[in-house]
């Protein structure tokens, strides 16, 4: 007894029914992607960028916050008196609100230069990536994200396992950083108890923007890694089955059948035009058997003879016919024959270099004709 089984071997392929995804994609595939705002990003590039300027250039202007900072300190504690007055017995919560708003405002025109150099940092960092396109394809519910099964795909995925290894790495390093740094400074540390106030300040100060620049830089090393798995990763993502590509081809090119047919077409029509043009020619040159070649000169509107037809083979026995129903002159001269068919399309006047072969060739036509 024999057994047979039926199966479908697209089943075992590794991507479903277009098989592996092994080709590159096109730029067509890309364009569309980053239409949808698919592109290959790192968002970890914008914001060690963001930190690192900012602890640069808190380091640069420290002194001017820190005296900015005293000042309005000071000078609120010192208008206290005469901007909160007490109205039976209490405090009117619409005084408080106006002093902690004046208060607000001040800070923000402090820390202002922060937020405009960390927006255009953004900005610039986003653009090196990716260029600039702006798209609302990504603010589109997308339904399929509401799919638990989806979720369990994205919780258990590669990307999932490189953003906990990004983690921790960027934990364990900021870490070690961290402790080094405040080591290496524990003997300043020891003193602050000594110092007077501004100066214990500043010390810290120091301490903090040091730990920052440095946790800064390992970021941005983070970053790196981060950005060239990116790009790795939209590759990958990116690559087409073998027939991906063949279905984007017939999309954009036209299936090669329907294209084949209307070359076909494209060539009937034109033979058909250039056999009804046929009647009018002068001379018929031939090879004789492989090649013929149509001219015509109206020397009173045409500065040279012009090709009005041409064959090989098949198309030159038409052509041979054609001339004989409509009693035009057929030369044979196999070289000049050979010459017209290569170097002049229909609808093209004879190059200067064959004038001489093809006027002797008119000349004996015209003489057979009594025209001269």
């Amino acid at each position: 007894m024999e057994l047979r089984l039926r199966y479908d071997l697209q089943f075992f392929a590794k991507e479903g029914p277009g098989g592996e995804k092994t080709e590159e994609a096109t730029g067509k595939r890309l364009n569309d992607a980053r239409k949808k705002g698919q592109v290959a990003k790192s968002q970890e590039i914008t914001v060690a960028a963001d930190l690192f300027a900012f602890f640069i250039i808190l380091n640069v202007y420290k002194e001017y916050l820190g005296e900015y900072f005293v000042f309005l300190f000071r000078d609120t504690y010192e208008n206290i008196p005469d901007t909160i007055v007490m109205v039976d017995g209490y405090i009117p919560s619409s005084t408080i609100y106006s002093l902690f708003v004046k208060i607000l405002l001040i800070v923000l025109l402090a820390v202002l230069p922060y937020l405009l150099a960390g927006f255009a940092l953004a900005f610039i960092c986003n653009i090196a990536q990716f260029g600039f396109k702006i798209t609302t394809e990504p603010m589109k519910p997308k339904f399929n994200k509401l799919n638990p099964l989806s979720g369990i795909k994205r919780i258990f995925s590669v990307q999932s396992l490189f953003n906990l290894l990004k983690s921790l790495l960027k934990i364990g390093l900021i870490s070690i950083v961290v402790v080094m740094t405040l080591t290496g400074r524990q003997e300043s540390l020891f003193l602050l108890y000594d110092m007077p106030l501004k100066q214990g300040i500043a010390l810290m100060g120091d301490i903090i923007i040091d730990v920052g620049i440095r946790c800064s830089a390992v970021y941005i090393l983070i970053a790196a890694i981060d950005f060239i798995y990116q790009k790795h990763k939209f590759r990958e993502d990116m690559k087409m089955t073998k027939q991906e590509v063949k279905d984007e081809y017939k999309d954009t090119e036209g299936d090669p059948q329907i294209k084949s047919k209307q070359k076909q077409k494209m060539r009937e029509a034109s033979q058909r035009r250039m056999m009804q043009e046929l009647p009018k020619a002068d001379v018929v040159i031939t090879n004789p058997t492989h090649y013929a070649v149509a001219l015509i000169y109206n020397q009173d509107e045409d500065p040279a003879p012009k090709v009005i037809a041409k064959g090989a083979d098949f198309m030159a026995q038409r052509i041979k016919d054609a001339a004989k129903e409509n009693h035009i002159e057929i030369v044979e001269d196999k070289p000049l024959a050979r010459m017209l068919y290569a170097n002049v399309e229909i609808g093209e006047f004879i190059p200067p270099e064959l004038y001489k072969a093809v006027a002797e060739v008119l000349a004996y036509v015209y003489k057979l004709q009594g025209k001269i």
